[in-house]
């Protein structure tokens, strides 16, 4: 299909999302690096997520436009969370924990509520999440074969949970409307596992995340003070309301952090302290 995009709405690290037909939907477009299959992938799982009864965008058809995949969506009207991370890191409003305790409680929040134990016999289920984590982890090419190996030995040794995860749960998938409510976006990564792969991949993200060069090192400077009081807090409200603690999510940090490699959007800088994190945690021979 051939058709002049509308406006650009905004950009993430697989792909563009333009209005599409009025102002109800939107296109969500995929860059070179996002295939048919991962856009389908996405598709069917929010598809998945809708139909579970989540507060997710409804997805409305999967199409190539100009000889890319995309999926049409209903188009929310919201502040994403990040963005409100960083205004208020930014303002330093909050002094005590850089960010709003109650804005990190609605991250935790909502995973706790797309965390549902899954009939895993529905035809549109999400891929099994150690199948996944394995996928992506061989694709690293910042980790040597004997430490991929390692660390996919560990995920087979961890305890098997068939509970709906996302995948990528960081704040900026979270939409705020109007009204205070959050809408979860972005469900490409979702599997059905362990809810604690999302938890560990919230806690590397606020420890080890590299802020843009356009802050001020005043502002970067306030976040490095309180990235463990965020996940403290985070950790807090998730403990609360489902029982998982930060003791259960540890074991699934260094694959996590391993997975986290395969990333494109993340940057070197970035990337480089995870494999400093995932070399601290796995020591193995550096000849093999």
């Amino acid at each position: 299909m051939n058709v002049e995009l509308g406006r650009m709405i905004g950009e993430g690290g697989c792909a563009i999302t333009y209005e599409w037909k009025g102002s109800d939907k939107l296109l969500k477009l995929a860059k070179d690096n996002t295939n048919q299959e991962a856009m389908k992938r996405e598709y069917d799982n929010s598809v998945f997520a809708f139909e579970t009864g989540l507060s997710v965008p409804q997805p409305f058809e999967l199409l190539s436009v100009n000889d890319r995949a995309g999926i049409v969506f209903e188009r929310i009207y919201g502040t994403p969370l990040l963005e409100r991370y960083m205004s208020q890191l930014t303002d330093q409003t909050y002094s005590e924990t850089g960010i709003n305790p109650d804005d990190i409680r609605i991250n935790a929040r909502i995973l706790s509520e797309i965390h549902l134990p899954i009939d895993t016999d529905s035809p549109l289920v999400p891929s099994p999440q150690k199948e996944y984590l394995t996928l992506l982890i061989k694709r690293v090419d910042l980790l040597t074969f004997a430490e991929k190996e390692s660390v996919i030995s560990i995920i087979n040794r961890l305890p098997l949970k068939q509970l709906l995860c996302h995948g990528d749960p960081n704040p900026g998938n979270v939409l705020i409307r109007s009204d205070g409510s959050p809408v979860m976006i972005d469900w490409m990564d979702a599997a059905i596992g362990n809810p604690e792969v999302d938890i560990a991949e919230f806690i590397l993200m606020i420890r080890y995340a590299v802020l843009p060069d356009h802050l001020p090192n005043q502002t970067r400077q306030f976040f490095d003070s309180n990235r463990e009081t965020i996940i403290r807090i985070f950790m807090d409200e998730y403990t609360r309301l489902t029982g998982l603690t930060y003791y259960d999510v540890e074991p699934w940090l260094l694959p996590v952090a391993a997975r986290k490699l395969s990333a494109d959007a993340i940057p070197d800088e970035e990337k480089s302290l995870l494999v400093q994190e995932i070399r601290r945690r796995l020591p193995i021979q550096k000849n093999k």
